[in-house]
């Protein structure tokens, strides 16, 4: 018995991998968004699944005109960013600046509003596949040249979930050197640092704010994406729980921590496909797969208490 699960070990390492890539990218929506406006925006959870939505309707409209499953792939990947991207600007714009505007200090008044809006993204993509399809649960249309699989080093591997990882790699890279190495980046790091003090500067924080939503609510879309592509079927509702999983995420690794983020995205999903795997073998059956989740949030109550700041701790803003 220990033998084959030590067999099985890499298998689900790099299934936790790949799992843990999705939980990273919408990870990184609630961070960026939490180290400008300390803000929890959890209808982020939904802006993710209207990249998955979008990503099906890509596949189903235009597989008959585009034949090229990589090309096909990518349009769906850019549509499902923008629209996600732009979605998330409008969540802003509508929603929480003229909260911000009024100078609102009550922090719970932006997390009800956040969980309402949550609400309303749900009902009016239901709406709209509903009228559209007369469904809204959707499946990812079967693609030849992305269905491939191959064996390496003892590893079953997938070609889309190669690709998952390949492309949350890059945009992952992509974001820290924006972050880091743009001009815009320095303005999202002056607006977080204080919002203030970035307006006499001539910043105009209302623009870097957008901005900001725009670039967590497109990566939040493109992981949409991949994610219906790997998982095949989705609803209105499939962003709550992977949601919910990568604010886990973005508090394990340390909410506001870009690299935490990442961190706590590839640890919550290693967690998660051990508990899975192993538990019912360890246990006899006594403890199903369905328990995964409750281990997962069990890690972040146990560091919570011996580590509230993360495992790479929280990026503190440094005012004088």
């Amino acid at each position: 018995m220990l033998e084959s699960l030590i067999l099985l070990l890499p298998q689900v390492v790099f299934e936790g991998l790949v799992l843990g890539f999705v939980y990273a990218m919408i990870a990184l929506g609630y961070t960026m968004v939490y180290g400008v406006l300390e803000l929890i925006n959890f209808a982020h959870s939904e802006i993710f699944m209207i990249g998955a939505v979008v990503g099906v309707e890509v596949f189903r409209s235009l597989a008959p005109v585009i034949p090229n499953g990589y090309l096909l792939l990518l349009v769906a990947l850019v549509m499902g960013g923008m629209i996600s991207g732009l979605s998330a600007s409008a969540v802003e714009r509508l929603a929480y600046r003229p909260l911000r505007r009024k100078g609102t200090t009550n922090r719970l008044v932006p997390l009800i509003t956040a969980i309402g809006v949550s609400y309303v993204l749900q009902d009016v993509v239901r709406l709209i596949e509903a009228l559209w399809h007369n469904e809204f649960f959707l499946r990812m249309e079967s693609i030849p040249d992305l269905d491939g699989s191959f064996m390496f080093a003892g590893i079953f591997i997938q070609v889309k979930s190669l690709i998952l990882i390949l492309v949350s790699v890059a945009m992952l890279s992509a974001l820290m050197f924006v972050v880091n190495k743009t001009r815009l980046g320095a303005s999202i790091r002056a607006v977080a640092q204080d919002m203030g003090t970035a307006r006499l500067m001539g910043i105009n924080p209302d623009y870097v704010v957008t901005s900001t939503f725009f670039i967590g609510g497109a990566l939040g879309g493109v992981a949409g994406v991949l994610f219906a592509l790997q998982y095949t079927t989705i609803s209105p509702y499939i962003g709550f729980l992977p949601g919910i999983k990568a604010f886990t995420a973005a508090v394990l690794g340390g909410i506001g921590n870009l690299p935490g983020a990442l961190v706590g995205g590839l640890v919550l999903g290693q967690l998660e496909t051990l508990a899975g795997t192993y538990l019912p073998v360890l246990t006899g059956g006594a403890i199903g797969t369905e328990y995964k989740d409750m281990l997962s949030f069990l890690a972040l109550i146990l560091l919570l208490l011996f580590r509230p700041q993360g495992l790479l701790g929280q990026v503190v803003k440094e005012k004088v």
